[in-house]
């Protein structure tokens, strides 16, 4: 089926699933691993250190430890659980169409993104969505993961630049779906806007990497500074 088609017919059977999962996929981006460890467990909110990012590289550097293992944990299964979730409510009113079930991933994986880029239960200040759109890229194809997983991971190795990778991985994650998932217009719109937003948030350490001031990644206790 031409996805394009739904959305302009936007039947019940259509829309009920389409912003059902996405509300689900939204707030399960809110459960910010960052957050939750450091405001809640440390009594030490992960926001008032480094970069201020509530993201998992900021946490790293500022608190360090096996807790970090935790906001890992915690960022992943809320990315699993929003594509699965929706997953399931598509196959309820639109079954036995894998292109609309390649539709779900991605759009509950846009709405998951965006609860963890500005979760609403933390006054809009989350992270920068590299760990979650990462896992969003491993439910979709193991192809499209590779892509942009190799890439951050050999590029962060080689440079010690997360912020890096995390641009590479953001650029790449179009290309990976055009190479390996869809050619459909509405599935690469989604991708594109899932890498867009990644770059978005990344703005200030790709002006920092152009001008040779971004920190490297370290395994230092407290050390501040920035990435995800």
């Amino acid at each position: 089926m031409q996805l394009s088609l739904l959305f302009a017919r936007w039947e019940p059977a259509f829309w009920i699933p389409t912003l059902t999962a996405a509300v689900i996929a939204y707030f399960c981006g809110c459960f910010n691993g960052a957050v939750i460890v450091s405001k809640y467990i440390l009594r030490d909110d992960v926001r008032t250190h480094g970069s201020g990012n509530a993201g998992l590289t900021n946490f790293f550097r500022t608190f360090g430890g096996p807790l970090t293992l935790v906001v890992i944990l915690l960022d992943v299964v809320k990315a699993v659980v929003a594509v699965l979730a929706g997953s399931a409510l598509f196959r309820c009113f639109i079954p036995n169409d894998p292109a609309v079930l390649v539709l779900a991933k991605y759009w509950t994986g846009l709405f998951c993104l965006l609860g963890h880029m500005f979760p609403c239960m933390f006054h809009f200040k989350g992270g920068k969505g590299i760990l979650s759109g990462g896992t969003i890229a491993i439910m979709i194809d193991w192809r499209l993961a590779l892509l942009v997983w190799g890439g951050f991971l050999i590029l962060t190795a080689l440079t010690r630049y997360v912020s890096l990778g995390s641009v590479y991985a953001a650029a790449f994650f179009p290309v990976g779906t055009w190479l390996f998932v869809s050619h459909d217009p509405c599935i690469l719109i989604l991708s594109f806007i899932l890498g867009g937003l990644i770059l978005w948030k990344h703005r200030g350490n790709i002006q920092r990497l152009l001008r040779g001031e971004e920190s490297k990644l370290t395994f230092h206790h407290k050390k501040e500074a920035d990435t995800k």
